[in-house]
C-alpha cells in the first residue's frame, strides 16, 4: 500500500514520525506538499498533479496535515484523493468544518455538547452588550480560523476588549467571543482520537504568565486519566465532524468538562512525549485498515 502524507514540510516531527512508522509496517509513504498540487478538470474527468507530474491513482491512503493558511486548497486536494478512491484519515469536509470555529460551535451546540458560552457578531457598535451577554469581562477573543493558540486573546477589561475587537473588525478578521473559565487556571486537556478510539490524552499547562496551554506556546504536557464523560465528549465531537483522526481540546470547569475545539491535524510531538504512546503508529495502522476496507 502507498500512503500520501500531505504536509508542506517533511522535516517536522509529526511527518517524520509517520514516515518512520510506515517503514516499520512495511508500507511505502511519501510526504507530498499539497500546496504544490493541482487538479485538472474537464468533461472527461479529473487528474491530480504534483507540480507537472500526474499522481492520480498512485496512493491508496492519505494522511492530511493541512496548515491553516491553505485550508481550502488543502481540503480540495484531499477531496480529489477521495474522488480517486483513496482512503483519508481526515475527510475533506471534516477538515473544513473543524477549521472554522463558529461552524464547529454551532454543530456542538445543536447536539447539546458542553461548550463555553460563545457569541459571534460583526457589529462593533453592540460590543459592550455582547460582552455583557457573556457575563462581562474578562472574555476570550478568538479568530474564527487559527491553530496552536494563535489568534486567541484574553481581554481582561471592557476597554481592552473594545480596542482589540475594533482592530480585528477593521482588518476584516472574523472573530468570536467566549466566556473566560477562570477555574481552568491556564490548563486544558488534549485528547487524540483515532478511528473512534481514544489513544492518548494529556493535560497541558500554560507557561508562566500565559493563559493558553498549547505546547507550541511554551506549555507543558503530562499524561492524564480521562473521565467517562470526557471520553464520551471527545468521541462524539470527532464523530460529529466526520474525522477519523482528531485532537480534541477540553477544559475542566466547576460544572464539568467543556469542549473547546477539535483539530483535524493534531501535532504528535507533545502528546507522544508526555504520554509515551506511539500515536503515529496508531494513525498509520488506521490508514492501513481504512484502505483495506475501501478495497473490499
Amino acid at each position: 500500500m502507498q500512503v500520501a502524507i500531505l504536509s508542506k514540510s517533511g522535516g517536522g516531527y509529526s511527518t517524520r514520525r509517520l514516515l518512520e512508522e510506515a517503514e516499520i509496517l512495511g508500507l511505502y509513504a511519501e510526504q507530498i506538499d499539497h500546496s504544490l498540487c493541482s487538479v485538472r478538470l474537464s468533461s472527461d474527468g479529473s487528474e491530480l498533479f504534483l507540480r507537472e507530474e500526474s499522481i492520480s491513482g498512485e496512493f491508496q491512503a492519505v494522511i492530511p496535515r493541512i496548515g491553516s493558511g491553505v485550508t481550502r486548497h488543502g481540503a480540495a486536494i484531499v477531496k480529489q484523493f477521495e474522488i480517486e478512491g483513496a482512503f483519508s484519515v481526515a475527510r475533506s469536509l471534516g477538515i473544513i468544518r473543524a477549521r472554522n470555529k463558529v461552524r464547529t460551535m454551532q454543530l456542538f451546540a445543536k447536539e447539546g455538547l458542553p461548550i463555553p458560552e460563545t457569541l459571534f457578531s460583526i457589529n462593533p457598535e453592540s460590543l459592550s452588550a455582547q460582552i455583557e451577554l457573556l457575563g462581562g469581562p474578562p472574555v476570550i477573543i478568538k479568530m474564527q480560523e487559527g491553530t496552536h493558540g494563535t489568534g486567541v486573546i484574553l481581554a481582561e477589561s471592557l476597554a481592552s476588549a473594545k480596542s482589540m475587537c475594533d482592530t480585528l473588525y477593521r482588518l476584516g478578521t472574523p472573530i468570536l467571543l467566549q466566556r473566560y473559565i477562570e477555574e481552568a487556571k491556564g490548563e486544558d486537556i488534549r485528547v487524540i482520537v483515532v478511528d473512534q478510539q481514544v489513544v492518548a490524552s494529556m493535560k497541558r499547562k500554560g507557561a508562566l504568565g500565559e493563559f493558553r496551554a498549547n505546547i507550541h506556546r511554551g506549555g507543558l504536557g503530562e499524561a492524564v486519566q480521562l473521565t467517562k464523560k470526557e471520553k464520551a465528549i471527545a468521541l462524539q465531537a470527532t464523530k460529529l465532524l466526520g474525522l477519523g483522526v482528531a485532537g480534541v481540546d477540553l477544559i475542566r470547569s466547576k460544572n464539568g468538562p467543556l469542549l473547546i475545539e477539535v483539530n483535524a491535524s493534531p501535532g504528535l510531538q507533545g502528546i507522544e512525549s508526555a504520554t509515551g504512546v506511539n500515536v503515529a503508529k496508531a494513525i498509520m495502522e488506521y490508514a492501513l485498515r481504512g484502505s483495506g476496507r475501501k478495497r473490499r
